[in-house]
């Protein structure tokens, strides 16, 4: 990661301003360096250098085309081999290609050429400067004229890394010799600017040792400026336990001095950038190398950098190895001197053995400074990081709570940002460039707590500006304005122009008042710190009227007034990104850096300010990246706190799980055989713990699963919740919806697992026991409103009303249809195939006793408890569906079809007895039909069950509206529209209240009407089934299982299901039809009862074995509806009978049981 450095980049209006105050013989520093910085701003050098060529090139996937397609392969190596001369007659057959394309060469790598044309135009400019400052022989202190210092000393690294990553373009040959080809065959002579610029090229192929040449006449100039820095790197690249020592960075260690202003004669050196001084003194002394041999300040500076770093950051994340490099080139030197003989003869033996010496002991230096480096810079920087992490935590603390100190203290807070800045960016150029044996010191899993208490001091000097803008403005006029005035009234020479500029300053601080600030007047100081730098150019050279270096305190004094008004108008780079995001899952490893992740996204706020203002390409692809990475951080951070909840739900659901009921047998049984003292189980078998042991601590260090993960998600959760939002590139990410998205999807699947639905097996939770696992899952997540600032009753709503639906938003099967398909495909296909009856007495399906025992309790699952859970689960949605596709199994018409005329004629002979008895013999499908009735019945019944449970959960909880909707249901006027009755019985079905005739069947039998017959027929034939299902009855008295219990209230074949098959069917049919119902029950139990009394007078034990079981079935038809009574009942069928009936299947059923 590259952090942005100030750089000054002059208005236009100021090279008019500079050319028309320098119309004096006199020159002008100041306008040479914005010369240079007029041609750089031009020419686009530096940014298009790295950011188009460089960057281009480097990825394969970006090089121009013309380098790797394989028909220019030939003219590619042509040219390279020539280079830099062009050979354009007889070649004819390596160039034909060439040719060819020529065009388009000149057209798409014209940018590429005229950047590299930039750079050489850049060189001369860079050279010309060079020259002037060192023939006027300019002052450089970086304590006394601080900008000046600086921009030069930045210009020469400028200059320095631009040719050095010249250097290692691989393709720069092939481009410049292709292009100019190009435009030789297309305008019959080289580009005018080829020459040059091939020499250029040729030249810095080892660009250091090339302008190490260059810069012998420069090295006078160039040292000075270099040793100024004796007082301020040394000071800056101190060890944390000195840092600790001096209590550096601390506001609470003298406290009788908190609210002095924090002072220094060097205000900008205090935070000016270590990496910064480190590339000066690197590349500074490798240019002017003599110094190192003659000067000890020099030689100390040099090593001390070479100590504390093995490599520099040349552009972003390319690097400079600085050891090999700076050993290369001194060898290289040495053997220059051994190999001169003939200078002996000259009579220089001593000099030259002077140089060797010299310069062995150089590389000797550097070898032993690459050993420290190796050894023990990781470890130096660790510690540093560690001491930084402590003081910007109380730093920040300390100035949240009394922000009015970030006045007199705002020296400490960029202090801090400028070390903390450093540390990182020093980490992050070795992570990826580190000794392999010292890979310990360059991992630091707390970085992200570094980074976080950063944003929080950035934060709040945002939020407190206006505090610190009234401090400094009543600063800088009440102190400021009147010690500069005293410096300049003390002047013993102050030529005019520089009086006029000094009092310009005067005047300008002394205008400021604090009732700007608080009229929100928008301060702007950059034309007077231009002007001051403009005085340092005027003030510097060597035959200046006025000397800055005769008058230090002026120039000290100075830039400490521009740093006091940085304070006032100034308030308001990431390419390390494997190593940025290998921290990042770094930090989210360790619980207690995890509260620090949000400093990662936060960063990424800040990406823009790395665009190059000379490369206005790159934003798009920076701001691209600066999205992705924060969608990523933010997406990991919301899958760890995902994480971390679901193993908490997990934990809370197994200790859900030691409650429940079934668990609670063993300890029953273990006390009643203590109470009787008998002896269970083997001996030594442990005693199962009790629910609730889990609370239970010996002392307050014991920690368990649960605490570490509650710790975790507390920490986790803090990061997500400091701050509501962020903006990155026009984009507003918000962390908390990323945890908001990813809980849903994981309730949603977590929801639908907890069933345990084995398709093969058929098996699936109880749904009492997923209703106490949802429950634990839901209070687990409601406790997360005490982390976050979420809405945990939107996750609910989304998640648990797409629960009702059949598939989910994402489509995937929901506890809804898996129940569904579980209890029609699974318990009710028992319940026909003879393995499973409805016991209406326990009001739940019972397991029957067979040969092949199935692998579930049936009662387990469709008792009133069970039912109830189901209820709560699905919800009145989930249950309409479940309503919905039970009715479609129902249809029975078909079987009618086969029998029309047979019923016809016993619609109308039932008081015929023997006509009766042969038509009935004509009959076709007697027992399917029965039993499709049956299967009929016991779906209904199930599907009564169902309604209940889901009327008790509704009235429990919406009472109001369950009594207003059956108040509605039961002033219902007779003469209603049916169509309007049916509303209203969809109504009062949704709630679970029963109804005299059911809308879903309704709608369920409408569906299957056919086309092809008339409503006449289609009447006749609803008549018919009646009639079929009457006179069939007497045939279930033959069936050994149709014997009644009178435990269950019902029958073992379910025939008992009959009486609601009856019931229901008949008055959804005659609505559809727009028939009597109560007329055709009355036709059905006319004929029912005459079938029935026929059997009688049977004498066939085999035929009437079950007679009087089967006469129930006529009471339980009348029990049901709602259309007949028993005074109906008795003039059709003789009440003695029923009564006889109930006597002897009950005198049967205690004889059974004895």
């Amino acid at each position: 990661m590259a952090v942005s450095q100030d750089v000054v980049v002059a208005p236009r209006n100021w090279e008019k301003t500079v050319v028309q105050s320098a119309a004096a013989p006199a020159f002008s520093p100041q306008l040479a360096l914005q010369d240079s910085a007029g041609q750089l701003v031009s020419n686009y050098s530096f940014g298009r250098l790295n950011a188009s060529v460089f960057t281009a090139c480097g990825d394969p996937k970006a090089k121009p085309s013309y380098l790797i397609d394989k028909n220019l392969e030939s003219a590619v190596k042509f040219i390279v081999r020539k280079f830099p001369a062009v050979e354009t007659r007889n070649n004819n057959q390596q160039l034909a290609q060439l040719q060819k394309e020529k065009s388009e060469i000149l057209k798409n790598l014209a940018l590429y050429y005229f950047t590299f044309v930039d750079v050489m135009e850049f060189k001369d400019h860079v050279c010309d400067l060079l020259n002037t400052i060192d023939v006027c022989q300019v002052f450089f202190d970086i304590t006394v004229n601080f900008d000046l210092t600086k921009n030069y000393l930045d210009l020469t690294v400028t200059y320095t890394t631009l040719m050095i990553l010249l250097s290692r373009i691989e393709e720069r040959k092939a481009i410049i010799g292709l292009y100019n080809y190009a435009h030789e065959m297309t305008h019959g002579a080289s580009d005018r600017e080829y020459p040059r610029l091939g020499q250029m090229i040729v030249d810095y192929e080892n660009p250091l040792k090339k302008m190490m040449e260059e810069f012998v006449p420069h090295s006078k100039s160039l040292s000075d400026a270099l040793i100024s820095l004796q007082m301020v790197y040394p000071r800056r690249n101190l060890s944390a336990e000195q840092w600790r020592n001096a209590q550096l960075l601390s506001l609470i260690s003298a406290p009788s001095t908190m609210l002095n202003p924090a002072q220094s004669d060097t205000m900008p050196c205090e935070y000016l950038s270590l990496d910064a001084m480190e590339k000066w003194i690197i590349f500074g002394f490798i240019l002017c190398h003599g110094m190192l041999n003659t000067e000890a300040t020099a030689l100390n500076l040099w090593k001390l950098a070479l100590q504390s770093s093995s490599c520099l950051s040349l552009f972003r994340d390319e690097v400079f190895h600085i050891h090999k490099a700076a050993e290369d080139l001194f060898v290289n030197i040495r053997g220059y001197e051994s190999i001169c003989p003939y200078e002996r003869l000259a009579g220089i033996d001593a000099v030259h053995i002077f140089l060797v010496r010299s310069y062995n002991k150089r590389i000797n230096d550097i070898r032993e400074c690459k050993e420290a480096a190796v050894s023990h810079a990781g470890s130096m920087h660790r510690e540093r990081r560690k001491f930084l992490r402590s003081a910007l935590k109380e730093l920040a603390t300390v100035l949240s709570d009394q922000p009015g100190l970030l006045g007199p203290k705002a020296l400490f807070v960029f202090m801090a940002l400028s070390f903390a800045r450093d540390e990182i960016i020093w980490l992050l150029r070795h992570a990826d460039n580190m000794p392999k044996k010292s890979a310990d010191d360059f991992i630091d899993k707390h970085i992200a707590e570094l980074v976080f208490y950063m944003e929080e001091l950035r934060a709040q000097v945002r939020k407190y500006g206006p505090v610190m803008q009234r401090y400094y403005v009543q600063y800088l006029s009440g102190f400021d304005a009147v010690v500069l005035n005293e410096l300049v009234q003390n002047l013993s020479v102050c030529p005019e122009d520089e009086s006029i500029i000094m009092s310009s300053f005067v005047n300008t601080m002394t205008s400021l008042s604090v009732k700007q600030v608080e009229d929100g007047e928008v301060f702007d100081f950059r034309g007077m710190r231009l002007d001051w730098f403009r005085l340092q150019a005027y003030t510097s050279v060597s035959k200046a009227s006025l000397s800055l270096a005769d008058h230090r305190e002026l120039g000290k004094m100075m830039n400490t007034i521009i740093f006091h008004t940085k304070m006032v108008d100034s308030l308001v780079e990431i390419f390390y990104s494997r190593a940025f995001e290998k921290m990042f899952q770094q930090c989210l490893e360790l619980p207690s850096q995890s509260r620090y992740s949000i400093a990662f996204p936060l960063l990424c706020t800040h990406f823009m300010s790395c665009t190059h203002e000379l490369c206005p390409e790159e934003r798009h692809h920076i701001g691209d990246r600066s999205l992705s990475l924060c969608n990523m951080f933010l997406d990991e951070m919301a899958k760890q706190a995902r994480n971390l909840i679901t193993d908490i739900c997990t934990e809370q659901c197994t200790l859900s799980d030691q409650l429940l009921p079934k668990h609670c047998a063993k300890t029953i049984s273990q006390a009643v055989n203590k109470k009787s003292k008998k002896q269970t189980g083997k001996k030594g078998e442990p005693e199962r713990e009790k629910p609730g042991v889990e609370s239970m601590r010996k002392n307050r260090l014991v920690v368990t699963n649960l605490d570490k993960l509650h710790t975790a998600l507390s920490e986790l959760c803090f990061s997500i919740n400091y701050v509501p939002n962020m903006i990155v590139w026009e984009h507003t990410f918000t962390p908390r919806e990323y945890l908001t998205s990813h809980l849903e999807i994981r309730f949603t699947k977590s929801i639908v697992g907890m069933t345990m639905y084995n398709q093969a097996t058929q098996e699936i939770a109880k749904p009492s026991e997923l209703l106490t696992s949802v429950r634990a899952y839901m209070t687990v997540l409601q406790s997360i409103e005490n982390y976050v600032q979420i809405d945990i009753t939107r996750v609910f709503n989304n998640v648990l009303l797409q629960q009702t639906q059949h598939l989910d938003s994402h489509g995937e099967p929901t506890i809804t249809s898996l129940y569904t398909n579980w209890y029609l495909e699974t318990l009710l296909r028992q319940v026909s195939n003879g393995h499973i009856a409805y016991f209406p007495a326990m009001k739940a399906f019972v397991n029957l006793p067979t040969e092949n025992e199935l692998t579930f309790n049936a009662e387990e699952y469709s008792d009133i408890s069970e039912m109830r859970s189901l209820s709560e689960l699905l919800g009145p949605y989930g249950m309409k569906f479940l309503s919905e596709s039970l009715m479609w199994h129902i249809s029975s018409q078909k079987l009618v079809v086969e029998n029309v005329d047979v019923l016809t004629q016993m619609r109308t002979s039932f008081d015929k007895p023997d006509q009766m008895a042969a038509l009935f013999k004509r009959l076709s499908s007697v027992d399917s039909v029965l039993k499709r009735m049956t299967i009929i019945g016991v779906i209904l019944s199930f599907r009564s069950l169902a309604q209940e449970a889901l009327r008790d959960v509704l009235s429990y909880h919406i009472p109001f509206l369950v009594s207003s909707i059956e108040d509605f249901k039961d002033h219902i006027p007779r003469e209603t529209d049916m169509k309007v009755a049916m509303n209203v019985y969809e109504l009062s079905s949704a709630a679970g209240l029963p109804c005299e005739i059911d809308p879903a069947l309704v709608v369920a039998l409408s569906s299957q009407k056919s086309e092809n017959i008339s409503p006449e027929e289609e009447y006749k034939i609803a008549c018919l089934l009646m009639v079929f299902v009457a006179v069939s009855l007497p045939t279930l008295a033959s069936n050994v299982m149709s014997q009644y219990s009178p435990a269950i209230e019902g029958h073992c074949n379910n025939i008992h299901c009959l009486a609601k098959a009856i019931n229901q069917i008949a008055a959804a049919l005659f609505t559809i039809h727009k028939g009597s119902i109560e007329d055709r029950l009355k036709e059905f139990l006319a004929l029912a009862s005459s079938s029935l009394l026929k059997i009688g007078q049977e004498t066939d034990k085999t035929t009437t074995r079950n007679r009087e079981s089967v006469y129930l079935l006529l009471d339980m038809i009348v029990q049901e509806s709602p259309f007949l009574t028993m005074d109906l009942l008795e003039s059709c069928f003789p009440y003695v009978l029923l009564r006889n009936a109930y006597h002897a299947v009950y005198k049967q059923s205690v004889t059974s049981s004895a």
